[in-house]
């Protein structure tokens, strides 16, 4: 089934981590949240690499360096190398430097990891406006970033210097909750200057192509928490997806997802890689996947049956998808949903 007319989340015996060569694993929300290990992510992913099941870890944050990143996987007990981790902020770099001649200057509104990866394509991080950078580069620069840094980007940009941000995410999980990502401060400087940036990260074409560049996988399959990057992003570079539910995504926005931000598997967690996927099955206008029976009647989303609640997610997706089609599902999934504990 295309990605572009699924209508259910898909069924398979066998296990993601042998159906699949390569997991392109996002971090925040999937294998850690606020520098902790998400419960179970250490070892599914260490099960899945005995497995024979190679492990890229593909990120919108833009703060820290590729090194820093496989170190910090490596403390949590989930061993990495740098080449393992693909960053937005190593995506934006090659997008600017496929614009500018090596060894141009760059206004940096970011982290170290901004930083290297601009330096790793000949070009020349500088820190203000009047440091007579050729081009803005944009990265999350973590919770601490000075107001400051907004304002030279805002005079670079003002000036007419092309404009590049790693990502948009407007929000990144943390420990505490939802914080602001790096997307809310491409709002602030795009309040202020009223300029559009090339955008470089997930869903977006650069970042597939950094990453199909950087690991070579030829069966991969993307597991991410965010139906409007990890989700979309597989759909825009036509492979698969596993949705997470320990990230920003709840079941009833899975329900509600429009074509491209429906996965093709969904799992509670990242011990889905370790096993199949159930059947979701159709019998005229009613889906069923273990227990339950999901339907659309008189405009609502029923659930009816009971087992695992997973199971009865499969089942609503399946109804609400196919009622859908190839446009957002308008239904109400909230009484549906709130059976399920979800």
């Amino acid at each position: 089934m295309s990605q572009a007319s699924r209508t259910r989340p898909s069924g398979i015996s066998t296990a993601l981590s042998e159906a699949y060569d390569t997991a392109l694993l996002d971090l925040d929300g999937v294998v850690y949240a606020g520098g902790q290990a998400i419960d179970h992510a250490v070892e599914a992913l260490g099960t899945a690499r005995d497995g024979g099941m190679h492990l890229a870890y593909v990120t919108n944050n833009a703060l820290r360096t590729p090194d820093a990143v496989a170190e910090h996987l490596t403390e949590l007990g989930v061993p990495a190398e740098a080449a393992e981790v693909i960053t937005s902020a190593q995506a934006v770099a090659r997008l600017i430097a496929d614009q500018l001649p090596s060894g141009a200057r760059v206004l940096v509104v970011g982290g170290e990891g901004l930083r290297v990866a601009l330096r790793e394509r000949g070009l020349r991080p500088v820190e203000s406006a009047d440091d007579d950078p050729v081009a803005v580069a944009q990265g999350y620069g973590g919770p601490d970033m000075a107001w400051g840094r907004f304002a030279e980007a805002a005079y670079a940009v003002n000036r007419g210097l092309p404009w590049f941000a790693s990502n948009t995410d407007l929000t990144i999980p943390s420990a505490r909750g939802i914080a602001p990502g790096n997307g809310a401060a491409v709002e602030v400087v795009r309040i202020a200057t009223g300029a559009e940036p090339q955008v470089a990260g997930k869903p977006l074409p650069p970042m597939h192509r950094e990453t199909v560049l950087r690991t070579g996988a030829k069966r991969p399959l993307v597991v991410g928490d965010r139906l409007d990057t990890d989700i979309e992003g597989a759909f825009n570079g036509g492979v698969d997806s596993l949705l997470v539910l320990t990230g920003v995504t709840d079941a009833a926005q899975l329900v509600a997802a429009k074509p491209e931000h429906r996965p093709t598997y969904v799992d509670a967690d990242l011990r889905g890689l370790l096993t199949g996927q159930p059947e979701v099955t159709q019998a005229g206008e009613d889906f069923g996947c273990g227990g339950w029976t999901a339907s659309v009647r008189g405009g609502q989303l029923v659930l009816e049956g009971d087992g695992e609640a997973l199971d009865g997610l499969r089942a609503l997706c399946g109804a609400a998808w196919s009622q859908a089609g190839e446009g957002s599902c308008g239904l109400d999934a909230g009484k549906a949903v709130a059976r399920l504990g979800l």
